[in-house]
């Protein structure tokens, strides 16, 4: 089996003081630097939105492209990163899933990617829990993969035990990091 990481958003908007803050995002950061390079890939998404983006009617403007909210925070290990995913690229669309756009009409090629080489097992962590890490494993799910959220590697918003339990019940395994050999 090939397994794969997915590093969902660790962006300096949705950490302390950004402008999309995750409360406690930035404690996810250590342990998933201990989670890097024990998979055969590890891939990594960033919300990058153009400037008026739709979701910010929704949310406060952030991860505007090219602007340091966007930017992975620098504590993330990027040695074992093979591929970058961004999302939430089209103007009159917003992107939670790290596979679609909300609309499911644009694919942002993630799984062309793992269908390429061969990925059967994603191994999923990051921000926020009960929004862009819930949609990319419900798409994974719906997608046929086997998922297992790291649950000590992820953040969320408002709803934390309901997103976990959401993503449990559509199929996922939840488990924490210490469980991942």
């Amino acid at each position: 089996m090939t397994r794969v990481l997915i590093i969902v958003d660790l962006q300096y908007d949705f950490m302390p003081g950004g402008a999309l803050a995750v409360p406690e995002g930035d404690r996810v950061v250590p342990i998933i630097n201990r989670l890097v390079g024990k998979f055969d890939y590890t891939i990594a998404s960033q919300d990058w939105h153009p400037e008026g983006h739709i979701s910010f009617g929704q949310w406060p403007v952030h991860c505007v492209a090219k602007t340091h909210g966007a930017a992975l925070v620098k504590e993330l290990k990027r040695d074992h990163i093979d591929r970058y995913f961004h999302k939430g690229t089209d103007l009159k669309v917003d992107s939670y899933s790290v596979f679609f756009d909300n609309d499911k009409k644009t694919k942002s090629g993630l799984d062309d990617f793992l269908q390429e080489k061969g990925v059967t097992e994603l191994y999923i962590v990051g921000l926020a829990t009960d929004y862009c890490v819930k949609f990319t494993v419900l798409d994974a799910l719906e997608l046929g993969y086997e998922v297992t959220v790291l649950k000590d590697g992820c953040r969320a918003v408002h709803d934390e035990k309901g997103a976990l339990e959401e993503m449990e019940k559509a199929g996922a395994k939840i488990i924490t990091s210490k469980e991942v050999s």
